[in-house]
């Protein structure tokens, strides 16, 4: 299943930052510690150019620690901007990043002249939430689906920061479709443009490769050591058995495989099955170097029907 998912309040949300982006004076970008990469849009990235930023790996209480760890040392030799691995379960350090941006501009110490930070991220990577816990009261809309914030907000911020919110902004279209999938397993694409089998199916196999550990704890199931993730006849029938343990089943003993999709996607979002990171550094690197091979090589074929038509023409 191919995946995409851009609708026209989108296209008006990333209009209305490139408009605010020279009123500010920093970018905070909001990112899903579980997928990090997946979870900063390319478009973004370009629009806010050199603009100093803060990247906040949020949801880093769900994640693999050891994972976020990598990340962070990532984004450190690669980007400019300064990163930080935040959680709603520590509110204590949430709540440092008015001092983090103040640090970024000390000059305003003798001034006194406000900072005005844009937030932006992609649908429900946590934004909302953190803005919340920063501002210490219930100034933006959270919740567990994608695009809850429709409209811009400017909130005064301790230290003499003022936050301009944005709505969650994805891309037209996805090159890379492992991230399309991470994004929608995570909630940043509506559920009703997906495929939870393929999402569940998807999942599963990733965590029967990177997170055997976490089938068999939540699912009292032990893969065998021959088990093969890419063998997607043995992924179904291992979700099979997930949803018979569960006692998902129907007449006939049928396992209610629409019941555990649906669970299952629950169970990884709210953190049940672990903490759990679904890509890594490396994973990344092999993955954009797969894009761009896939890419290179349909502009071949695109170039080659455009020589094809042109001949015909002569």
């Amino acid at each position: 299943m191919t995946i995409n998912w851009f609708p026209g309040h989108m296209h008006k949300a990333q209009k209305d930052i490139r408009a605010l982006l020279p009123e500010v004076d920093l970018v905070i970008e909001v990112l899903d510690a579980r997928l990090p990469y997946s979870s900063q849009n390319p478009l973004l990235a370009k629009i806010r150019g050199h603009k100093p930023t803060i990247q906040l790996l949020n949801k880093a209480d769900l994640a693999d620690a050891d994972v976020t760890s990598q990340w962070l040392q990532a984004f450190e030799q690669v980007n400019q901007a300064k990163a930080y691995a935040v959680s709603q379960s520590e509110p204590a350090v949430m709540k440092q990043i008015p001092d983090w941006c103040r640090a970024m501009f000390p000059e305003r110490e003798v001034n006194k002249k406000p900072i005005q930070v844009l937030i932006m991220g992609v649908p429900n990577a946590g934004k909302s939430t953190v803005i919340n816990v920063i501002a210490e009261r219930g100034i933006a809309t959270t919740g567990d689906e994608a695009a809850v914030t429709k409209r811009q907000q400017r909130i005064k911020l301790p230290k003499n920061v003022i936050l301009h919110d944005t709505p969650g902004v994805l891309w037209p279209r996805f090159d890379n479709q492992y991230s399309a999938h991470r994004l929608a397993i995570a909630g940043s694409i509506k559920s009703s443009v997906v495929d939870m089998g393929d999402l569940a199916h998807f999942l599963t196999a990733f965590l029967a490769e990177r997170y055997a550990d976490a089938i068999e704890g939540r699912f009292q199931i032990s893969l065998d050591n021959g088990f093969d993730p890419s063998d997607e006849m043995a992924v179904y029938a291992l979700m099979e058995d997930m949803a018979k343990s569960r006692h998902f089943v129907k007449a006939g003993n049928q396992a209610d495989m629409e019941r555990f999709y649906r669970q299952l996607i629950t169970e990884f979002r709210q953190g049940q099955l672990g903490r759990i990171t679904l890509e890594t550094p490396a994973m990344q690197q092999q993955e954009v170097a797969e894009v761009e091979q896939l890419l290179a090589e349909k502009a071949a074929k695109k170039e080659a029907r455009k020589s094809r038509f042109k001949n015909k023409g002569r």
